[in-house]
């Protein structure tokens, strides 16, 4: 659990400042969608996806209509309970 996220930081950024240990392949650059995560609950705090975002995340392992891609997701003034999918569509973890 992560007390405080930042208002204004991507779901990402928090996660990997808080040493939760989650791909991100492209570094935070919306180029990929190894940061995929699903948003359990506060989902609707969130802005809307880009049409980028969306593109990318049709080709997202374990896709539902509450994924985000984490690099993209903007923590707001609502809490949030985000899931880090098993898998993602990498072959080899990156060494981050």
């Amino acid at each position: 659990m992560i007390e405080d996220a930042p208002k204004g930081e991507s779901i990402c950024r928090v996660l990997l400042d808080n040493h939760i240990d989650i791909e991100h392949a492209c570094e935070l650059s919306c180029a990929c969608t190894t940061c995929h995560v699903i948003v359990r609950e506060g989902f609707s705090s969130l802005e809307d996806a880009s049409d980028d975002e969306e593109d990318l995340l049709d080709k997202a392992w374990g896709l539902s209509s509450t994924s985000r891609l984490s690099c993209q997701a903007i923590v707001a003034d609502t809490d949030l309970t985000v899931e880090i999918p098993k898998y993602t569509i990498n072959h080899a973890k990156e060494a981050h």
